[in-house]
């Protein structure tokens, strides 16, 4: 019987579904059901305050030497950094790491939280911005502490808005550096490349800059912001709608390295201009590639591969203790100025396509 009374009859009667298949849920057992029907079953149980007794919690909680990592894309190299760091720091301990790529679907990130939970991976890490839709945070939360109340353990990796251990770059004061940067060096015609509106991570970042922006004077309402959608090929786009709405841009700030590389591009293949002699561009996370390029990028450092490991590291030492959980890290960012930022040209000509 579980706490307050509720039993697993209780569970299956108001999930309209037997008793077996109830018990084959939320007892661990190693019988297939449906997705969507153990899905029903976990939300009839957490609306109800089921908890397991004793001997289908130690089954539960029989967890297998596996870790989970959940990302948003494999091939980034924001997100292929942060797993080296978080896999290396689980093969220390002997442990297998299983990646699953929601590929920006918030959907099937809490799907993929049910399906680790039914194969009993022992800590799941989440790297990737959470998001500000209020449904799919609950959805994802509600997920979490199934997995939890199964004895799993839970790290985050960005800013979720969620009551678990996590890792939190500065997201927004990195950005303000890069307003202070531009503002020092003499820009005031600047564009903004953001990633998807709905990331909590482009929240903070296009927040901090705005924030700086503004202190520093500035009017930050006539500034051109294109989503980028957090690629090269979404920044290069987007750095020909920028040019579209302000020709008259001397810098560019893109919210990840990637879209500024996409950037980069545009400006040279279509505009013929020169980075940072016509038009600067600075970037945020400090990806390898970025010291790379021909012309070495400016850009906002996180220590991505330090954060992996930190994470997957915080969750590895939980104890089975939910009241002990440990506090969230913060992360410092720095911004590396490189070659890709100089003061704005004198007397210009304005952005329009070559040719």
């Amino acid at each position: 019987m579980g706490d307050g009374g509720v039993t697993l009859q209780d569970v299956a009667e108001r999930a309209g579904l037997s008793l077996a298949t109830a018990s084959r849920v939320l007892n661990g057992s190693n019988r297939s059901v449906g997705e969507h029907t153990a899905a029903r079953i976990r939300r009839v149980a957490d609306e109800l305050g089921y908890v397991s007794n004793g001997p289908a919690q130690a089954l539960a909680r029989s967890a297998t030497a596996v870790v989970g990592l959940v990302v948003h894309e494999v091939d980034d190299p924001y997100f292929a950094s942060i797993a080296s760091g978080a896999m290396m720091v689980a093969a220390e301990q002997n442990l297998l790491t299983t990646l699953a790529c929601t590929f920006h679907d918030p959907e099937r990130e809490v799907q993929y939280v049910q399906r680790m939970q039914a194969q009993r991976v022992r800590a799941l890490l989440l790297a990737g911005s959470g998001t500000v839709a209020a449904e799919h945070r609950d959805a994802l939360d509600n997920a979490l502490a199934s997995f939890e109340r199964g004895g799993g353990r839970v790290a985050l990796i960005s800013e979720h808005d969620l009551p678990y251990p996590s890792v939190l770059p500065a997201n927004a004061s990195g950005a303000a550096h890069v307003a202070r940067h531009l503002h020092d060096l003499g820009h005031r015609n600047v564009g903004i490349v953001t990633g998807p509106p709905s990331l909590i991570t482009v929240r903070d970042r296009l927040t901090g800059f705005s924030k700086a922006w503004a202190a520093l004077g500035h009017d930050v309402d006539t500034l051109p912001i294109v989503d980028g959608g957090f690629s090269r090929a979404g920044g290069y786009s987007a750095m020909l709608e920028l040019a579209r709405r302000q020709p008259q841009l001397t810098a560019v700030f893109a919210l990840n390295d990637l879209m500024a590389v996409g950037a980069m591009a545009a400006l040279t293949e279509v505009f013929e201009c020169h980075v940072p002699e016509d038009v600067s561009v600075i970037g945020f996370d400090d990806l390898w590639i970025a010291k790379d390029l021909r012309t070495p990028l400016t850009t906002v450092r996180l220590p991505l591969e330090e954060m992996g490991a930190t994470a997957m590291q915080l969750v590895l030492d939980q104890s089975g203790d939910a009241d002990a959980r440990p506090g969230n890290v913060h992360v410092p960012t720095d911004l590396i100025v490189r070659a890709s930022s100089a003061p704005p040209p004198a007397g210009r000509r304005a952005l329009a396509p070559v040719n």
